[in-house]
């Protein structure tokens, strides 16, 4: 991806989380020099702040993800902090590719905007797609999913993910771009991901402009 292009999507994401009076910290808002010497922070260490992928297919509006991590632990070092909160933005028919997560739980909540889509599979013991039903909770009500099936969550409702269990995700076509919550135990994107066709989850860079606003995987060059 061009970072031109980075600098335009976390501009609109911006507008967007604002347009909802969702509110970022202060830090969200800095400039590259604004983080030197900041390497031994929290944000830093745990990879808090922008993130922004198209998984490697070059493709952004059909595949692809923009979010900011809010709070976090970590895994490496067992920081004391047990959970993370991202926000993100899914537009309508962009895919989140189908993965699950070794380590982490989590529940993804629609905070408004359109409805969220998200495909379902259990995981067999040598991590292919499951051909058995699943259940999953939706806002606390167990619901039975056959593999492959969906759940839509509508503004407000949410769903909770548990270890192993294939998903993935988009925006419904025609209702708008969803503004999506995550609430998780510890969230450690560089060893928990376990995406079941193989993909970068984190995007190659041609710096054809200077960033804006930091990724979270810029902060060793700049900190």
């Amino acid at each position: 991806m061009k970072r031109s292009e980075i600098n335009t999507l976390i501009t609109d994401a911006k507008a967007f989380f604002e347009s909802f009076q969702f509110m970022l910290p202060p830090w969200a808002f800095w400039g590259p020099d604004d983080w030197k010497g900041k390497s031994d922070s929290d944000v830093v260490k745990n990879q808090l702040g922008w993130d922004l992928t198209d998984y490697g297919a070059g493709d952004f509006e059909k595949r692809g993800l923009i979010l900011f991590t809010i709070r976090n632990g970590n895994l490496a070092t067992r920081h004391s902090k047990k959970y993370a909160e991202k926000i993100m933005i899914v537009r309508e028919n962009q895919i989140c590719p189908m993965h699950f997560h070794w380590s982490k739980t989590e529940d993804i909540i629609n905070r408004g905007g359109g409805n969220l889509v998200i495909e379902l599979y259990g995981s067999t013991p040598d991590e292919e797609l499951s051909s058995a039903p699943l259940t999953v909770s939706v806002d606390g009500f167990d619901r039975q999913i056959q593999p492959g099936g969906t759940v839509v969550l509508a503004p407000g409702e949410s769903i909770f993910l548990e270890q192993g269990m294939y998903h993935r995700f988009y925006g419904e076509a025609g209702k708008g771009n969803v503004l999506v919550g995550e609430v998780s135990s510890v969230n450690d994107d560089n060893t928990d991901n376990r995406f079941h066709q193989p993909q970068a989850r984190f995007p190659d860079i041609e710096e054809d402009e200077p960033p804006m606003h930091l990724l979270c995987t810029d902060y060793p060059q700049y900190t």
